[in-house]
């Protein structure tokens, strides 16, 4: 029996060691001035970087318009209702 509980507990100490290497990740690293790296502090970033920034910013400024004629087109029209409903008085 102890010679049993001897052999087993080699195998027991592998399966835990192979368990923890499976749950290790290691993380990838970006090196500076790499595309898509985080741009540094203070700097300007690559070419890529400052281009999908510009077509992002665009995009948000073309949404915020479509909802401020969406807004002034609403406004406009609850004018002329109150407008109506004046002229009924």
């Amino acid at each position: 029996m102890y010679r049993q509980a001897l052999a087993k507990a080699p195998l027991r100490s592998v399966a835990a060691a192979s368990s923890r290497r499976a749950f290790s990740v290691s993380s990838r690293v970006m090196a500076a001035g790499d595309t898509g790296s985080p741009p540094k502090v203070g700097g300007q970033g690559d070419a890529f970087q400052r281009r999908e920034k510009a077509n992002e910013d665009y995009a948000i400024r073309q949404r915020e318009k479509e909802k401020l004629l969406e807004l002034k087109k609403k406004l406009a029209e609850q004018q002329q209702h109150l407008k109506t409903l004046s002229d009924h008085m």
